[in-house]
C-alpha cells in the first residue's frame, strides 16, 4: 500500500528546500494516478496549513507538443494557490526560488460561477466564464530531471511552480477560442507559436475535462477560481535575466499579452 502522508512529506521538503527527488514511479511502481492524486493532496495540505489558501485549479500536459517533450500521454491536474500567483512584470519571479522552472503560455478562464462534474460541457465552462485572460504558468517539477511518468506528475500538483495572469479581461463568448493565436518571445526573440486548438482542440473542452475529472473526486472548480487550461506551444526553460512575453490575437488583432521576467 502506499505511503501517501510519506510521499506528500517528502514532496514539501522537496519545494520548501528548492531540491528535487527521484521519480515516485521508479520506486514505487504500485502507485495509480488514485493514489498520485492522494498524494497531491497531502502535498497542497502542507502548503495550506501554512497559510497558502487555493485560488484555483489548472490542467497540464494537454498538447502534443508538450507530451511528446514529456513523454506523458495524457494529461494531469492540480490546485493553484495564491502563494503560486506572482506579479511578473511589475515585480518578477525569484528564479533562485525556483528549482527548473519552464515557461510555457496559455489561456486562463477566471470563473464566476461552480463547475462540478460529471457531465460539464464546453457550452457549460462558457456560460460559468466571468472572462478569459493571457497567462504564463512557470511549471518547476520537484521530479529529478523531469523525469516524470503521469503518476509521478499528478502527485506533483501537476508540476506546478507559479503563474503569471495578464492584465486584459476578455469575453470568452466573442471569440471562436480553438483559432486564437499566441506568439511567444524570450529576451526580444521570437521563440514560439500556437493555437486554441492545441489544448484538447478547444480550451473550453480543456477546463470541461478538469471539471469532469476533479468532480469524480469530489472537488468543485468555484466561482472565483482562476483555471489554467494547458499550454498552447512547447515548454522553454527560463533563468534569472530571462523576460518571456506573450501575445494574445484572433487573428486581426492584439486581445492582449502577458509577461514573465525572471530576476
Amino acid at each position: 500500500m502506499a505511503d501517501i502522508g510519506a510521499h506528500g512529506a517528502e514532496l514539501f521538503a522537496a519545494l520548501r528546500e528548492r531540491r528535487t527527488v527521484p521519480p515516485l514511479s521508479g520506486r514505487d511502481p504500485s502507485l495509480t494516478i488514485d493514489d498520485a492524486y492522494r498524494i497531491s493532496l497531502d502535498f497542497l495540505a502542507r502548503r495550506t496549513a501554512e497559510g497558502e489558501r487555493v485560488v484555483g485549479k489548472k490542467i497540464g500536459v494537454t498538447s502534443k507538443a508538450v507530451q511528446d517533450m514529456l513523454g506523458v500521454h495524457q494529461p494531469d491536474f492540480g490546485f493553484l494557490t495564491d502563494a503560486m500567483h506572482i506579479q511578473g512584470d511589475a515585480i518578477g519571479i525569484d528564479a533562485h526560488g525556483l528549482i527548473q522552472p519552464r515557461a510555457e503560455a496559455e489561456i486562463a478562464f477566471i470563473l464566476d460561477a461552480p463547475l462540478k462534474g460529471p457531465g460539464v460541457t464546453a457550452a457549460d465552462v462558457l456560460a460559468a466564464t466571468a472572462a478569459i485572460a493571457p497567462c504564463f504558468e512557470i511549471v518547476d517539477s520537484r521530479i529529478t530531471d523531469w523525469k516524470i511518468g503521469i503518476v509521478d506528475t499528478v502527485a506533483d500538483n501537476a508540476s506546478c511552480g507559479v503563474f503569471v495572469v495578464g492584465k486584459e479581461r476578455l469575453d470568452p463568448r466573442a471569440f471562436d477560442l480553438p483559432n486564437l493565436h499566441v506568439a511567444v518571445a524570450k529576451n526580444g526573440a521570437a521563440l514560439s507559436e500556437g493555437y486554441g486548438r492545441a489544448v484538447q482542440g478547444d480550451p473550453a473542452e480543456a477546463v470541461a475535462w478538469l471539471a469532469n475529472t476533479l468532480g469524480a473526486h469530489g472537488v468543485t472548480l468555484d466561482a472565483g477560481d482562476i483555471i489554467l487550461s494547458g499550454s498552447l506551444v512547447p515548454l522553454e526553460p527560463a533563468a534569472k535575466g530571462d523576460i518571456f512575453e506573450m501575445i494574445l490575437g484572433d487573428g486581426r488583432r492584439t486581445l492582449g499579452h502577458c509577461v514573465a521576467r525572471f530576476v
